[in-house]
């Protein structure tokens, strides 16, 4: 078999690795792949869009592939250069790169009428064809700079979209800068702006966003405070989370159903009162969502928190208004891990309706606080960013294919066409508080799979639409972004499609035969020995806490199933059960284990026993209408 790969990214890259170990993992026969990328190297985004300090708002913990990890030594949020030379050792280990063609740009890829497709590439200026049976659309996207239309917008000196900037030197000495878009890059580019030698910085948004943190905050009860002997880093908020009744043992009426939703709205809201006394977001105290948001429909925004300093200075309550508020300040504290904004501020506004010919700016009057303080003061701005993302094309797929909006509802777990399983799309879903590459891996394991052993695929019955509903996020109509899923609800019903998420059972037994004495030493597959390191002998009870209390890792669905890795085991023992062991004990382990396994795992009991005997009853009736 013969399969094209479109775009060096992350998806593009772990495609192209799960292909050519299909051969050995599922006893496929021999496959002839070929990656094309327009760009001079592998990344992707990070490589080619990427700005001044530029940071990956996902863990190392959770965006590193599951066989190829990064060390403990490495900080928990790699920088957007780190992350490319990561891909790269990627490629040198997996030994990628001879399947791999660079600076060239794929054409288009009919389909043959025999079957398979003829994609036609240039390269050097001369048009190629190769034919194969299947494509992975990975990226190689028509992407072009989303720019809304103001209204006299030429008259501001220099706009630029944020793809276009690249340093804090293009904001040069003294100007005013307009920063449109209120998501992760309008964050990331306010903050360079602010920390800029500029005279104002002003970020407009159409409908509130909510600030999350890259790590827990971890509040702590002053009368329980003790200084920590290890002095260890607050764990990341994307690995915070636990799975256990939460997506595993999770019965389906009580998956489908909103009460997991409305928890989680209960459980943020009150988790940012207690640390910080706003419910809009971290630290937040302006520009929250409107009422009547919920977090099946937010996209958090873990950019933001390093911002929120240079808007409180005009927003934050300098002391508690409410008694309430008093005594939630005397008994707990949140740690500050926010940088000192020397007097610096960031303005909020809503968005522009229009630009006056004298290049002042019209704000639309949103009713929100910010707008009544803006609106009568005077914003010139002498630079506009647009940081509001891109428009999407597949130019080299026939007819309407062109327009990715034409797949909606037509893709099985959002990667293949019903009607089209050799045609599949890696790496385009947005998890709310998750990372793509990590998501990839699971869509082009299932991929590979279904494309060369379809009959692994579901336990061999088709995969249901029913499935699917749960894990995606609620859309408004008017939403640019309509690809949004919760990352941990996906990650794990892909795991379940493919047969690869452990039970209970599993988990204890594959502990405690690993916990035998054996003479042969475990080494992780990515070279290095971590024997020194390993759990001597507590496999036993690290898999299943491992297992149980941490977030859905690619990791843990590779101990057993179609991709089985011999290196899962010890990976779950050691670096995973050092993420897990570092959240902190009462604002950790209890609020986000203990609280949803006593709240939830009864219910799941309970919706489980009444669905059996639902069933049986069922049965019997249909069984006494047959006679």
């Amino acid at each position: 078999m013969r399969v094209a790969i479109i775009g060096a990214g992350p998806s593009g890259l772990v495609t192209l690795k799960y292909l050519l170990a299909a051969e050995k993992a599922l006893g496929a026969e021999p496959i002839e792949t070929r990656l094309f990328e327009s760009e001079a190297g592998v990344g992707g985004t990070f490589l080619a869009r990427t700005y001044e300090d530029a940071e990956l708002v996902s863990s190392r913990q959770l965006t590193c592939f599951s066989d190829f990890r990064c060390g403990d030594d490495e900080p928990d949020f790699l920088s957007a250069k780190r992350y490319v030379e990561y891909l790269n050792e990627y490629c040198t280990h997996f030994n990628l790169w001879p399947h791999m063609t660079f600076s060239c740009q794929v054409k288009n890829t009919e389909k043959r009428k025999e079957g398979g497709y003829t994609v036609a590439y240039l390269l050097k200026g001369e048009q190629h064809m190769w034919e194969c049976d299947a494509v992975a659309v990975c990226s190689g996207l028509h992407v072009e700079p989303s720019i809304p239309k103001i209204e006299g917008i030429e008259k501001v000196p220099l706009v630029l979209h944020s793809s276009k900037l690249k340093t804090r030197d293009q904001f040069g000495t003294g100007k005013t800068v307009l920063v449109l878009g209120g998501g992760e890059t309008g964050a990331d580019v306010s903050l360079l702006a602010v920390t800029s030698p500029t005279k104002r910085v002003v970020m407009c948004h159409r409908n509130g966003f909510h600030i999350a943190p890259k790590r827990n905050p971890n509040p702590q009860l002053v009368f329980l405070r003790r200084p920590s002997p290890l002095a260890r880093p607050q764990v990341p908020i994307d690995v915070s989370r636990a799975s256990l009744f939460d997506t595993a043992y999770v019965h389906p009426w009580l998956r489908n159903s909103n009460l997991l939703w409305n928890y989680y709205d209960c459980y943020v809201k009150s988790i940012l009162w207690t640390s910080w006394g706003t419910t809009d977001g971290s630290d937040q105290w302006i520009g929250g969502k409107p009422k009547g948001w919920s977090t099946s429909e937010i996209f958090f925004n873990k950019s933001g928190y390093k911002l929120s300093p240079y808007f409180n200075a005009a927003w934050k309550p300098q002391r508690p208004q409410s008694i309430a508020e008093r005594i939630r300040s005397m008994l707990i504290q949140t740690p500050d891990t926010i940088p000192l904004t020397r007097g610096r501020e960031v303005d909020l506004a809503p968005w522009p309706s229009r630009i006056n010919p004298d290049g002042t700016v019209v704000f639309q009057n949103n009713g929100r606080p910010e707008y009544l303080r803006i609106k009568d003061q005077i914003i010139k701005p002498d630079i506009v960013v647009f940081c509001t993302g891109y428009t999407y094309e597949f130019p080299f797929l026939p007819g309407e294919q062109h327009n990715p909006r034409s797949f909606e509802g037509r893709l099985v777990r959002s990667i293949w066409p019903r009607d089209e399983p050799t045609l599949g799309f890696v790496g385009f879903v947005r998890p709310n508080l998750g990372a793509i590459p990590p998501l990839a891996e699971f869509q082009a394991q299932l991929w590979v799979l279904n494309l060369l052993a379809p009959g692994r695929v579901g336990g061999g019955a088709p995969l249901r639409l029913e499935d699917e509903g749960h894990y995606k996020l609620k859309v408004k109509s008017n939403a640019r972004i309509r690809y949004g899923v919760d990352h941990e609800s996906y990650a794990y019903q892909l795991a379940m499609d493919m047969g690869a998420a452990p039970s209970f059972g599993d988990i204890m037994r594959i502990g405690f035969s690993a916990s035998l004495p054996s003479p042969f030493k475990r080494k992780l597959q990515n070279g290095r020995d971590d024997n020194a390191n390993n759990s001597n002998g507590g496999y036993w009870y690290k898999l299943p806490l491992t297992w149980a209390l941490s977030a859905n890792f690619n990791t843990k669905f590779r101990l057993l199933g179609p991709w089985q890795w011999d290196g899962a085991l010890e990976l779950m023992s050691t670096e995973l059960w050092n993420t897990v062991a570092r959240r902190q004990l009462f604002f950790g382990h209890f609020t986000l284990s203990v609280i949803p396994m006593f709240v939830f795992g009864p219910i799941s009991l309970i919706v489980f026993l009444y669905a059996t005997l639902y069933q049986f009853v069922q049965r019997i009736g249909l069984l006494g209408q047959s006679r």
